[in-house]
């Protein structure tokens, strides 16, 4: 038994010694990538591409604005060390601000991204950022080490097993391997940041830009908090912060080690960005449906629904979510005819299909405003704790089903009840009056005239609630500051 043991032991480092590491041209250090060759990150990042397009509500379609982000883009992937890579940039019918990369050069930035940033020179700097994920291979690193952690889960495994001590080993280094594949580590972003002020400076920009962008990031961080009634220090998990993880002292300091001095960076574009922005369409597409304070409401499907006072709603590309502070959450989302015919109707549908525990006493037909509708009830774990779920089912057409799905936590249903009721019977096709006003905001460019303030232009938000916050996050400004006559600056109308 012994032996079989030290022999175990030796294979371990002879695995991990394998093709362990390599000099990255654009750090410059050595870095495990052994299971992922620039080939393999070509190749996933292809196959990858056109699933991540599509969760994300599709590429935004504008596309003068596309092919700027995408010159834009390409100027700045020429002066990297990797110029020959088939990169793409991809601009995604997206609110949410965000943007990342794929391995072998596939770059996104969201249309909720576009409309946060002021200038050319940031938008540069995010896009650089991005670049330098590809070029250090940091999708590679990841992977790599995730792969050798399983490595090790199966030889550990066999090690605990031989020594008496059962999977335990294994269960440690599984949580390893989960561990590497969360967001990117602090040296890494560290190391995207110094890549990036270095293709910025290649080219001119000013790499402050960086650190203004970060300003506004916080700002929008601290509304999305506010409007869940989270603390302002909470980032969502589509965030670009939560995926990001950095801080404005992170960044100075990327861009003091930057080894690209950069004299003269001072570029920052402004006018040429707010050229191509003026007119972007901010907030919900009408396409994927719009939401107005508790309200939303589809244009093109001819529905609308209203969710409960407290419940803050979320509009993503298949689904739209609601939730409020005490767990609760409205789930609504179609089903398509032929699932349902192949189920065998509406209520197979629902309990073999779709429902979880389903009590079968609770299973009921409604009219819903003209519409027919089957619901049912049943109590499920959600990985805390026993909630109530209600479900719904209905039919609008024979060519269009929906559903809706309320998941209640303990102690939480006779609150609720009321208001939930409320929603499922609020659902109905919008009158002309309302398909009148589900017009999409904008972003537009302003330019400020003699004695107007900023009490002033926050009065022309659009938004209802937090006219000032978003004023502050668009535009970097204070409701305080003192705005300079002649200057230009976003407001959404």
């Amino acid at each position: 038994m012994k032996k079989h043991i030290q022999a175990l032991v030796f294979v371990l480092p002879a695995l991990f010694a394998l093709g362990a590491c390599s000099a990255n041209p654009a750090t410059g250090k050595q870095s495990f990538t052994a299971f992922m060759s620039p080939e393999k990150e070509i190749q996933v990042g292809s196959e990858e591409h056109p699933k991540i397009v599509k969760s994300m509500g599709g590429e935004f379609g504008d596309r003068a604005l596309a092919a700027y982000v995408r010159d834009l883009g390409l100027k700045l992937a020429k002066t990297s060390e990797k110029p020959d890579l088939p990169w793409t940039f991809t601009v995604l019918n997206d609110t949410q601000v965000n943007a990342f990369a794929l391995p072998g050069g596939y770059i996104y930035v969201t249309r909720g991204l576009l409309a946060l940033a002021s200038d050319e020179a940031e938008l540069a700097g995010v896009l650089s950022h991005e670049i330098g994920h590809v070029t250090a291979r940091h999708t590679a690193q990841r992977y790599s080490s995730t792969m050798a952690a399983n490595i090790g889960v199966q030889i550990v495994g066999v090690l605990s097993q031989a020594a008496g001590l059962g999977s335990a080993g294994g269960q440690i280094a599984s949580l390893g391997a989960n561990v590497a594949l969360m967001s990117y580590s602090r040296e890494q972003e560290l190391e995207s940041d110094m890549l990036g002020v270095r293709y910025m400076r290649h080219l001119g920009y000013d790499s402050q830009a960086l650190i203004s962008f970060f300003a506004k990031l916080r700002t929008h961080q601290g509304i999305e908090a506010k409007e869940k009634g989270l603390d302002e220090n909470t980032a969502d998990k589509s965030n670009i912060l939560a995926t990001h993880p950095r801080t404005a002292d992170r960044i100075t300091q990327a861009i003091t080690l930057s080894d690209t001095q950069g004299e003269g960076s001072v570029r920052r574009g402004a006018d040429e960005y707010f050229n191509h922005i003026d007119g972007l369409v901010f907030g919900d597409d009408p396409d994927q449906g719009l939401v107005r304070g508790r309200v939303f409401t589809h244009p093109g499907i001819k529905l609308r629904f209203e969710v409960p006072d407290g419940f803050t709603i979320k509009n993503l590309p298949d689904i739209v979510i609601a939730t409020d502070k005490s767990g609760a959450i409205i789930k609504f989302a179609g089903a398509t005819p032929k699932e349902v015919q192949d189920a065998g109707g509406m209520e197979k549908f629902l309990v073999r299909k779709w429902g979880g525990n389903v009590d079968r006493n609770s299973i009921e037909w409604l009219d819903i405003n003209g519409m027919k509708a089957v619901t049912s009830t049943s109590t499920e774990f959600d990985g805390k704790t026993n909630i109530e779920v209600r479900r719904i089912l209905i039919e609008q057409d024979r060519d269009n089903y929906w559903r809706f799905q309320f998941e209640i936590p303990p102690k939480q249903s006779t609150r609720l009840n009321e208001g939930l009721r409320r929603t499922t019977y609020s659902l109905r096709p919008p009158t002309r009056a309302e398909l009148r006003k589900a017009k999409p905001w904008r972003v537009r460019v302003v330019e400020i005239g003699p004695g107007v303030t900023t009490a002033d232009m926050i009065a022309t938000m659009a938004m209802d609630d937090m006219k000032a916050e978003w004023f502050q996050a668009l535009n970097n400004i204070k409701p305080g500051d003192t705005l300079t006559q002649g200057s230009k600056i976003k407001v959404i109308k």
